[in-house]
């Protein structure tokens, strides 16, 4: 294990910087320079032309809705869009790249001079400023056969596999990122979660980190003051999940306070994340753009997007989720804390609502039971067997004294096992409240004949103790009476 100090201890003693580069894959049917298919998976380089395996002769030609998707990313996060922007070739030897370059955009980005105000937890805004986005394909994949997690440097054999190289992608470049201070991981997740949520309601990409749809290359440097000039970073690469880029970050920021602190000097590299130990590991000494010996692409033309159609994507602009939440708090009158507690349900709680269900109800349900159902399934709430027209069926059945809430908690249980609709569960189960009452008043008689120390205690005026009584019959009735009808009822029987 790294060296590492309390992270207390880090940043009461150092300033962080952050800098995010963020790669989205873009949605598009065929890939950045060629018409090869860009889906996920597949047979291994079953998704290849001559130009995704840059054979001799093969010519790219520019994916028109790729730009138009890069043009509408950098719409919404406030940038500039290039009246001419260019690529480039950038120059490194991998394996995974078969032409030995990729083919990325460098001096002439398509947008540039942005910004993205991120919120926190607690309702804090931290704006981010955003260098450039840029244009660009996407590598093959390698896979490390045999030795150390499937590592490269103890690997047997190693495969390669192009169907990825030369899907779209767009990188999102921040200037540095300064005056987080010790929030500075959550500012990192925080960051790269709302470029997310921009990435999904433009509808450019699936967006799903846990496939690569959107990765994180996340650098980390030290100073003594935020007056210091910038420390040497470290660029842990391809983080791609919330929880890690917020771990990644802090605990770079221990490890490189532990080197500084002993009179070390921090080493300017690529380090590899490692999700099992929550550490980072060195990978290579980080090169320089002079290092990648970029030109310009001489086979491709340059972008020159008339201005006409920009203002006409900037028009069909969605709306964008800040706006989109400030805009739903107000029409459901929630809380910032409840509407912060709903942020990771919101397009659910919307669809749920649209199917009828009042908004109170449906955070509810998505921010309570099914939150804790997913916890404990290790599984996000979208990945639950349940639809927001169910929860909302669900919520009426409530609304309507046709459940309690007890008894639709067994309902959800029945519709998460794959048993139906809730109206179905209720009938195979037979859930509903019982409503008649006759059965409840004989139950009640029976609780009453069975308890006479308490009856005697609530007639010589300890109401309180009614409770044990409506605890008998909701056990009684398997819990399918309304309390409060119960207690109603008891109340009449004794007369008190």
């Amino acid at each position: 294990m790294n060296d590492v100090v309390d992270y207390e201890e880090a940043v009461a003693a150092f300033d962080p910087v952050l800098g995010i580069e963020v790669h989205v894959e873009l949605g598009t049917r065929t890939k950045m320079f060629d018409g090869a298919p860009v889906a996920f998976g597949g047979e291994p380089n079953s998704r290849v032309t001559p130009v995704s395996l840059g054979l001799p002769g093969s010519l790219p030609k520019v994916n028109r809705a790729a730009v138009e998707s890069a043009i509408r990313i950098g719409l919404a996060l406030g940038c500039e869009i290039a009246e001419s922007s260019r690529f480039a070739r950038k120059n490194y030897f991998y394996p995974d790249m078969p032409k030995n370059f990729q083919t990325s955009q460098y001096d002439e980005p398509i947008a540039r001079d942005g910004h993205l105000d991120v919120e926190l937890a607690d309702g804090t805004l931290f704006r981010v400023e955003i260098e450039r986005a840029h244009m660009e394909e996407d590598a093959g994949k390698n896979t490390h056969v045999g030795g150390d997690a499937g590592r490269i440097h103890s690997a047997e054999y190693s495969l390669v596999d192009y169907n990825r190289a030369g899907v779209p992608l767009v990188e999102i470049v921040t200037r540095p990122i300064t005056g987080a201070g010790a929030r500075a991981p959550e500012v990192a997740a925080a960051y790269v979660q709302t470029l997310r949520d921009i990435f999904r309601v433009l509808d450019v990409s699936e967006a799903r980190m846990e496939r690569g749809n959107v990765r994180a290359d996340v650098n980390v440097s030290l100073r003594p003051s935020p007056e210091a000039p910038l420390g040497t970073r470290t660029e842990t690469k391809n983080v791609n999940s919330f929880r890690s880029i917020e771990r990644a970050v802090q605990y770079e920021i221990t490890r490189q306070a532990a080197v500084l602190l002993s009179g070390g000097t921090v080493v300017q590299e690529t380090r590899h994340w490692h999700e099992e130990t929550g550490e980072t590991s060195p990978g290579r000494v980080k090169s320089d753009a002079e290092d990648y010996r970029y030109f310009p692409e001489p086979d491709l033309m340059p972008i020159v997007p008339d201005r006409a159609w920009i203002e006409e994507l900037r028009a069909r602009l969605p709306e964008l989720p800040a706006a989109r939440r400030r805009r739903l708090q107000a029409e459901w009158g929630f809380s910032d804390l409840e509407m912060r507690d709903a942020a990771g349900a919101l397009d659910l709680i919307v669809e749920t609502v649209a199917a009828g269900a009042a908004p109170a109800a449906a955070r509810k349900w998505w921010t309570g039971e099914l939150a804790r159902v997913a916890n404990s399934r290790g599984a996000t709430l979208e990945e639950l067997p349940v639809t927001p027209v169910q929860v909302a069926q669900l919520v009426a059945l409530v609304d309507a004294g046709e459940l309690t809430e007890r008894l639709a908690r067994q309902v959800l249980d029945g519709v998460l096992a794959g048993e139906g609709d809730p109206a179905d569960v209720v009938a195979t189960r037979g859930l509903r409240v019982v409503s008649d009452d006759g059965p409840l008043l004989a139950a009640i008689d029976d609780v009453i004949a069975a308890n006479p120390d308490i009856v005697e205690r609530i007639r010589a005026g300890r109401v309180q103790a009614t409770g044990a009584l409506v605890g008998s019959v909701m056990k009684a009735t398997r819990g399918q009476a309304d309390a409060g009808r119960v207690k109603e009822l008891i109340a009449s029987r004794l007369g008190v």
